[in-house]
């Protein structure tokens, strides 16, 4: 059994990273757009907020049409068009493979024993309505702008004490992704879900190497450690599940172990494991991002951190501009289900979508002086950078929240800290976010 995991674990290597790959690294060499924007993203792990963009290459996808078609797929950074194809009934979620053809009974085999991840079904990611809607209707409620307002309070305590921790640092030298932008939103959705205080690192520990696995083209060897963080984090899941079953409490998971739909029907233990272990990796990961993301700008504009503290009223939009200029997710494929129209091209059904977020925030047709970071920015709201349509991120408010309230806290604290040399960005593509900001805390 074991040889025979290890064989389709490698054939998922190959199918869906290694010739990808290879394809791509070819057509970059011949100067396909898509494929250069996608080599460009592997590679910017650089210190600088906002840097490593390719934004020429958004403007040379924006230049080139609405709708750009590649070699590979096609792709939009105009604003517009990345909501009118993210709304779309014709474009469904995830970028689908294919089973047909001579490797389809191959790659069915392989998938058949894939482990659970944010891309494969039933993750509320990966499907479309009517379930898709029952599994968000089932949770949605927790994450209402009323249920997150009530938890403002809770979010401030959890800010201050960490904060607190911080100043017990021996030489006020400290890594802040360590030690607060991961440690804040993994305590306030751990707290959601019922995790106890003591497993909180595992949940971290899993939800950073599992992180990769929406990337495209990995390594063998880092595929590898992103499965057995997969199937770590689904054996964990196991537990707690079996755990909150024996002794529900008011949390979301318990909540889900015992809640119905109108229909009386339950969430089977696949579906719960899915809902929970989404919910749970997505409710930190894009916060740690946005934190981290923020600090670095913060500290990169002087002039408008000095703007933030002469006017505190203007933090909310702050936020929303840190995730409009250097979001925490760059882009999201589609895959077309049905012939249709999109940017007012005929796009086939079959054909795969990738919406550049990043790029659309920088839509000069939507947002003025787009290069430009600028906290009191009217429109920043208008980012796409939470998705749109009815895969609109579920845990948009909380994020927007818990990133008013973290990077707030941090600077009314530490009006002058400064970064240090060290910070570096995560080694992934598609999540954005730094895994290191050494940082020295001044009063």
């Amino acid at each position: 059994m074991q040889i025979l995991d290890e064989a389709a674990s490698l054939t998922r290597w190959g199918l869906n990273h290694a010739l990808p790959r290879v394809g791509i690294q070819a057509g970059a060499r011949r100067g396909d757009l898509q494929a250069r924007l996608i080599m460009a993203t592997s590679t910017g792990s650089d210190g600088q907020a906002g840097g490593g963009l390719p934004l020429d290459l958004f403007e040379e996808v924006r230049a080139s049409g609405a709708l750009h078609k590649s070699a590979f797929a096609y792709v939009t950074a105009t604003h517009p068009v990345v909501k009118e194809v993210l709304g779309s009934p014709d474009v469904h979620a995830g970028v689908d493979f294919g089973t047909g053809g001579l490797l389809g009974p191959v790659r069915r085999w392989a998938d058949s024993s894939t482990p659970i991840g944010p891309l494969t079904p039933p993750s509320l990611l990966s499907v479309e309505p009517p379930e898709h809607t029952r599994y968000r209707k089932l949770v949605t409620r927790v994450f209402s702008v009323k249920a997150v307002r009530g938890l403002q309070d809770r979010t401030q305590d959890i800010a201050d004490q960490l904060l607190d921790d911080l100043a017990s640092s021996d030489d006020g030298t400290v890594d802040l992704v360590e030690r607060y932008c991961a440690l804040l939103p993994v305590t306030v959705i751990a707290e959601i879900l019922g995790v106890p205080h003591d497993q909180r690192d595992k949940v971290l520990e899993f939800g950073e190497g599992a992180a990769p696995s929406l990337d495209l083209g990995l390594p063998l060897g880092r595929f590898r450690a992103v499965e057995r963080s997969l199937r770590a984090f689904e054996r964990w899941l196991d537990d707690h599940i079996v755990a909150v079953r024996r002794d529900p409490g008011d949390d979301l998971l318990s909540q889900l172990v015992l809640a119905q739909d109108d229909d009386g029907v339950e969430l089977t233990d696949l579906e719960l494991k899915a809902t929970a272990g989404l919910v749970l990796a997505a409710g930190f990961e894009t916060t740690v991002n946005l934190l981290g993301n923020g600090i670095a700008l913060l500290h990169e504009h002087p002039e408008q951190l000095e703007l933030l503290q002469e006017k505190p009223d203007l933090w909310s939009r702050a936020v929303d501009e840190v995730l409009r200029y250097d979001p925490p997710v760059l882009l999201t494929g589609r895959s077309v289900v049905n012939d249709t129209v999109l940017g007012g091209r005929e796009v086939p059904r079959g054909s795969v979508v990738t919406t550049l977020l990043a790029g659309a925030n920088r839509d000069p047709d939507v947002f003025a002086d787009p290069q430009r970071f600028d906290v009191s920015r009217e429109n920043a709201d208008q980012h796409v950078s939470f998705s749109s349509g009815r895969h609109y991120c579920l845990g948009a408010a909380l994020a927007r929240m818990e990133g008013e309230v973290g990077l707030r806290a941090l600077h009314t604290r530490y009006p002058n800290l400064t970064l240090q040399p060290g910070a570096h960005r995560r080694p992934t593509r598609i999540l954005r976010g730094y895994a290191a900001l050494p940082a020295r805390l001044e009063d």
